[in-house]
């Protein structure tokens, strides 16, 4: 027997709106939804049986919460972000190490749950971030393993440096080594320590460049 359901989704501006009409498009839904747009809110239309009114409702709250959790921070200035939502924003994929690991570089607040993180970084900031680590790393899959990746990709978005250099850079410190036969980069150390000490490097680097500045205006 077919049913009806009408309910209200209230909404703060247009990027809401058009953010929530999004992702009920993408829902795989068995229900009949027709979604009348408002000034602040959308009026959703359901039909279909029961279990499918009940299923198509369920769905359209949870894209709802979403929606509001990556467009709006939290009391922490915290917004919360499913990983499968950001990467198929930036169609683009990097492991979750790598991304977390690159927050936390750009001095970013990052908590990791089950299935979400909250971060300090809006909605489409990291979208682009993730487009920019999946080059990085795209560059580099071929000749690296798994956990120098974890290590270059975030130093080289940070920092601003070519994948490639920091391969060699790894290698220069003896944090890393190139296997002939195995036509690839692998860390010597775990990938804290040679990231630690690569970090270290690039610091002191940083701050030796900003000494000779420093000198040059005295002088």
């Amino acid at each position: 027997m077919r049913a009806k359901k009408v309910i209200v989704i209230h909404v703060r501006d247009d990027v809401e709106k058009e953010e929530f009409m999004k992702e009920v498009q993408r829902l795989n839904l068995s229900a009949f939804v027709y979604i009348h747009g408002k000034l602040n809110s959308l009026k959703v239309n359901v039909q279909g049986t029961k279990d499918e009114i009940r299923e198509a409702l369920r769905a359209i709250r949870e894209a709802h919460k979403r929606v509001r959790g990556r467009l709006y921070p939290d009391r922490q200035g915290l917004f919360t972000y499913y990983p499968d939502d950001i990467f198929r924003e930036a169609s683009a994929n990097v492991s979750l190490p790598i991304l977390i690991r690159t927050l936390e570089l750009l001095g970013e607040r990052v908590e990791v749950k089950d299935e979400y993180i909250k971060t300090s970084m809006p909605w489409r900031e990291i979208v682009e971030l993730v487009k920019k680590l999946s080059e990085v790393v795209n560059q580099i899959a071929l000749q690296t393993t798994r956990q120098i990746r974890e290590v270059v990709a975030p130093v080289s978005v940070v920092y601003d440096i070519d994948p490639e250099e920091l391969l060699d850079l790894l290698v220069d410190l003896g944090l890393a080594e190139y296997k002939e036969d195995k036509f690839k980069y692998e860390l010597i150390k775990n990938k804290e320590q040679a990231l630690e000490e690569l970090l270290r490097h690039l610091e002191g680097e940083e701050d030796e460049d900003r000494g000779h500045k420093e000198r040059g205006e005295l002088a």
